[in-house]
């Protein structure tokens, strides 16, 4: 068995999530020799902690559609992902875990689960291959990425331990989910080496609201509506899609939610307004159509106990009171000036949207290195030779839907066959 110096190259990836595994296993089959030792450092005891969480312990692998679709789907920086998804695309992700006996799923939204809906089939997935491979894992913690005259050298350990790399690929994550590893090391480590940090940010998080009534829905779903986000002083919305959402205590959330925050920019400003049409089907002469025949039915009814095969039951009482019309005014008594008011309402529920969730929740981070020092064909860094990045560290995100996971893959796969 080779000893540790006498390795003719060696990799070392920090950071063992979904972009530093798959790193190292294109980095081992790009160096199919027995004189190559590639190594990832993780800080947790176990690697992959984050994907163990992904879609709600399912994990949504990726998402089965082409680069095109990858490619619209990235919020910022889209561009720079052209060469990554080119290497490495969605049918690629599906095809390593169903080629490592992981059978696949594609569920709403093209979303891909595994068969089982278990994260931890993916996660044993990418540590056998790993291993299989030969890779080897170290538990530790990255204090500094050693160089000299801008040419990596190795990295320095908390332990006070120096490992020696010729390569080094820096997958450290993002700001959220700290429990999970990311704490935003990595961040440290590239700034000290000179690279330019966009201000991380949460994304992909939930909205806090102003109006109470929110936590009177808590729990609410609400499914086929359609969610737009207005900036203050802008007719036309930073966002709008037709999907899910659902209220909580603190406001709203849900994937409508959760990808209209990646197009938001300082939330907490309290410049931002949501607008929800709860029947965007129907226009608002259809919509008057159909409470008027829902009406003539209840005849002498109170107004309280007309609207039940219109709304939620848990969300009348809110839409009455915002109506302005008595609860015990008889439907027939309802005139045509009171009943537009109330259309309006349920076309357009407003909620004021003053910030977010702590970005420890967020599902993802935006912001990080900047793609100007990064080259896109190879994922190098443009400023230190032998140093390569992938993952959430770098400033590019996408909406939900197994997109951000499917960054991570790509940019790992093209770091490491780039080593």
């Amino acid at each position: 068995m080779l000893k540790w110096g006498e390795f003719l190259k060696k990799i070392v990836i920090i950071g063992g999530g979904a972009a530093g595994v798959m790193a190292a296993i294109s980095a081992a089959e790009e160096h199919q020799t027995a004189d190559v030792l590639i190594t990832v450092i993780e800080k947790n005891e176990r690697p992959l902690r984050k994907v163990m969480i992904t879609g709600k312990g399912r994990c949504n692998v990726t998402n089965n559609t082409d680069n095109d679709t990858l490619i619209k789907s990235v919020v910022r920086n889209c561009r720079f992902l052209y060469s990554a998804f080119a290497t490495f695309s969605s049918g690629d992700t599906i095809s390593f875990f169903e080629n490592s006996g992981i059978p696949l799923k594609t569920e709403r939204g093209n979303r891909v689960f595994p068969v089982s809906d278990k994260a931890v089939d993916i996660v044993d997935a990418l540590v056998k291959t790993a291993k299989k491979k030969g890779i080897k894992f170290i538990n530790g913690r990255v204090s500094e990425i050693l160089t000299t005259e801008s040419l990596v050298s190795g990295v320095l350990l908390e332990s006070g331990e120096e490992i020696s790399a010729d390569s080094i690929i820096l997958a450290t994550g993002g700001a959220s989910y700290p429990v999970t590893g990311s704490t935003g090391d990595g961040y440290k480590l590239a700034k000290t080496l000179g690279h330019t940090i966009i201000e991380p940010q949460p994304s992909l998080i939930p909205f806090v609201c102003h109006e109470g009534f929110c936590s009177k829905l808590s729990g609410l779903s609400l499914k086929n509506v359609t969610l737009s986000v207005f900036e203050e002083g802008k007719k036309k919305p930073v966002f709008s899609d037709m999907g899910e959402m659902l209220f909580t205590h603190f406001g709203i959330s849900g994937p409508l939610v959760l990808s209209a925050s990646a197009y938001l920019k300082d939330i907490e400003t309290n410049k931002y307004t949501a607008v929800i049409d709860l029947k965007p089907a129907l226009s608002i002469e259809q919509l008057d159509t159909r409470i008027l025949r829902d009406f003539s039915e209840l005849q002498n009814k109170d107004f309280i106990n007309s609207l039940d095969k219109l709304l939620p039951k848990s969300l009348i009482p809110i839409i009455i009171n915002l109506s302005g019309i008595d609860p015990r005014e008889k439907v027939n008594h309802i005139d045509k000036q009171s009943r537009k008011k109330l259309c309006e309402i349920i076309k357009g529920l407003t909620l004021n949207i003053i910030g977010t969730r702590p970005i420890e929740e967020a599902i993802i981070t935006r912001g990080g290195i900047s793609v100007k020092e990064i080259n896109p064909a190879t994922m190098e860094s443009k400023l230190i030779k032998g140093l390569f990045f992938a993952g959430e560290i770098i400033d590019v995100d996408a909406l939900t839907g197994g997109f951000n996971l499917q960054i991570a893959f790509s940019t790992g796969f093209l770091a490491g066959k780039s080593t």
